[in-house]
Parts: C-alpha cells; structure tokens; sequence
C-alpha cells in the first residue's frame, strides 16, 4: 500500500487524506498546531467545490453549518452608513445563490470526522527535512522519529515549510497584492443579527460578521501596504502594526483595536499569492495555497484546495504506481482552473471581482475529465 505524508491539517489535507483513503492509499497528516486550528474567517465552497464535498457525503452537515447572513452595511470612516444591501453580502455573494458560506474552523471540523477513522494523525509535529530517494522520500520530524514515505504533499499552506524544503525560498513564488489583514474572535459587542458591517476609510478598513448564534463576531482589520518586514511568529508585534495603520479611525475602532489585544486566535497575514511553473518535484507536490494560493481576496482558497484534494487523489489513482504520470495530469487539469480563480483578486483591485467572471471560475473544471 502507498503510503503518503500530508503536511497540514486544514482544508486541502484532511480532503486529500479523505479521498487517498478511498483510493486504498495509505496516508498521514502532520499538522504544527496541537490541534484543529480555531478561529478564522469564514470560507466559502463554491461551484465545483460543493459537487467535491457531495461526493464526500457533507452536503447535508456544511449546509447546516453555514452562516446564514441576512446581509450587509457599508460604512464611510465615521461610521455613518453609505449602503446597505438584504440581497448579497460582501463576504459571500449574493444570498440566494447555491454557494455555501462557513466558518473555516467549522468546515476543518467536518473533514477531519470524515477522515479520523481512517487516517493516521499527528498533531503537534512539523516537518524539518526531506530527503528523496529512489523509492520513497525520508522525512525528519522535529518531534517523532525519522520515517520514508511514497510521497509527500505540501498543503501547509502560503508560507509553506515543504514548498521551501523542496522549492527552496518562497521570495521566487509570493506575490504581494498590496494589502494585509489581521483576523480573530471577539464577542458581539456591536449585537450584529446575522450580519456584516464594512468600513472603509483612506487605505484601511475592516469587515465584522456575527457567528455563533450572534455570540460572537469574526473581526477583519486590514491596511494597504507594500511588502512588511516582521516577524511571523510575534503575534503582538502584528498587532501593533494593524493598531498604528487603524489608529484615528472613527466609529468603533478603538474597541475593536481593543478586542484584538484581548482575542486568542489573532491572526495576520498579507494579500498574497503563490505562483509557481510547477507543483511538483520528485516524489513531492503541493496542493492548495501550499502551490496556489489565491488570496482571500478571490475568496476562492477554500474551493481550490478542495478541488485540488479530489483531482490529485484521483490522478495518482488512475496512475498507478507512476506518481510522476499522476503529479503530471494533477497540474495539466488544474492549471487552467488555478489561473482564472486567481485572476479574481486582480480583476478589481479594491473591489470585489464581477459576479460574471467569479461564476465562470468557480466551475472551470470537469472532475470526471
């Protein structure tokens, strides 16, 4: 049996070890965190992505965990309202379409009960090494013992560790689109009912959403900016960049700026994407933002990483024991499919992408080609 090793237990691993399993491949995902990462913004599944998560079986349970927004307000800098709409929201689209919009850290939940039972994982280790060889590649773990794997992915996501064991430095493949965000949990202070509440001011803004039975909020705190020297793994260090970018914002800034500093699931991030010539590199490939990150802005990571998980499992199975046969059809179904989701974040810089262009690109792929 082919053994894998999934780097990352976000949306792309726990879906590609789902359908590996299935294949009658046997995989392992290795995840940083101790835990199911909480938190986070919400993600959408949209277009070919649902038929992904139908094969799954999780139609039913995602629905029911969909955020259901009513809508949505716009806000000029002084909180004074600009626009309002019932009929989409800014987040997810319009709200009476078929797309489904969640919470991340739910969505993570449904996959990884899909998958528990029959997949290994190991939860607080990361990977420090490769080493390829002609029948399978040994990984070095920082905690659990070395061990040699047919494969590994990559879908620890847009500052991949395995792109930069594998690739080398991630400066070639990270485009910087001109913006960050920071992003937590803070509790309903503003009593929002099943809605969003936008503001934008001179290069800043933010989007604030109810969750949870309107006991909580989901807080997006971004600013324009080119690219930031800092350090990743100072969390009060970002957040003191997102309060002097937000600082002498009006309306309720001081108390969300306030609630930042009190949240546990603080996290920030540039507008980026990965772009790369190939994926894949031996007995390596990567999948979802990990290979192709589109940004939130194309709010189209989730369903790429989704789709992604289905094509490959289904590639390396139709290849057989060729994987570089299965890593090369990976990437010739997808390309074009990464391209155009990409080009969503571009298409209206500042802006959301046309309803015209983000429906062609959410079902640009035939999964039974």
């Amino acid at each position: 049996m082919k053994t894998v090793l999934i780097c990352g237990a976000g949306v792309g691993g726990p879906a590609l070890a789902y359908w590996l399993h299935r294949h009658g491949l046997a995989p392992t995902v290795v995840e940083r965190s101790p835990a199911l990462r909480a938190g986070g913004h919400a993600v959408d599944v949209r277009g070919v992505a649902l038929d992904v998560i139908d094969r799954m079986g999780l139609t039913g349970p995602l629905r029911r965990a969909r955020t259901e927004m009513r809508g949505m307000s716009m806000l000029g800098p002084d909180g004074t309202e600009i626009m309002r709409s019932t009929e989409m929201a800014l987040s997810s689209g319009r709200l009476d379409s078929e797309d489904v919009e969640a919470l991340r850290e739910d969505l993570i939940g449904l996959l990884h009960d899909a998958t528990r039972a029959g997949v290994r994982y190991r939860f607080g280790d990361s990977v420090t090494a490769l080493e390829q060889r002609a029948d399978g590649v040994r990984v070095t773990f920082e905690q659990a013992a070395p061990e040699t794997f047919d494969l590994v992915v990559g879908a620890d996501g847009l500052h991949s560790t395995v792109r930069r064991l594998a690739f080398g430095p991630e400066r070639p493949f990270l485009h910087h689109l001109g913006a960050y965000v920071g992003v937590f949990t803070a509790p309903n202070f503003l009593d929002l009912d099943r809605w969003q509440v936008w503001l934008r001011a001179d290069g800043v803004g933010y989007g604030i959403y109810s969750a949870r039975d309107n006991t909580e909020m989901r807080v997006n705190l971004g600013f324009e900016s080119g690219p930031l020297d800092y350090d990743r793994r100072d969390l009060d260090a970002q957040r003191k960049l997102v309060e002097e970018r937000l600082d002498g914002v009006g309306w309720e800034t001081p108390r969300l700026l306030d609630a930042m500093w009190r949240s546990t699931d603080f996290y920030f991030d540039a507008m980026a994407q990965i772009r790369m010539d190939s994926w894949s590199t031996g007995r390596v490939t990567l999948l979802g933002d990990a290979g192709y990150c589109p940004s939130p802005l194309s709010g189209q990571g989730t369903s790429l990483a989704l789709v992604g998980a289905y094509v490959l499992a289904d590639s390396l199975a139709r290849c057989g024991e060729d994987h570089r046969a299965g890593f090369d059809r990976y990437e010739q179904r997808m390309r074009e499919f990464v391209t155009l989701n990409q080009a969503l974040a571009t298409e209206n810089p500042g802006g959301p992408p046309s309803e015209e262009s983000a429906e062609r690109a959410k079902s640009a792929i035939d999964l039974d080609a």
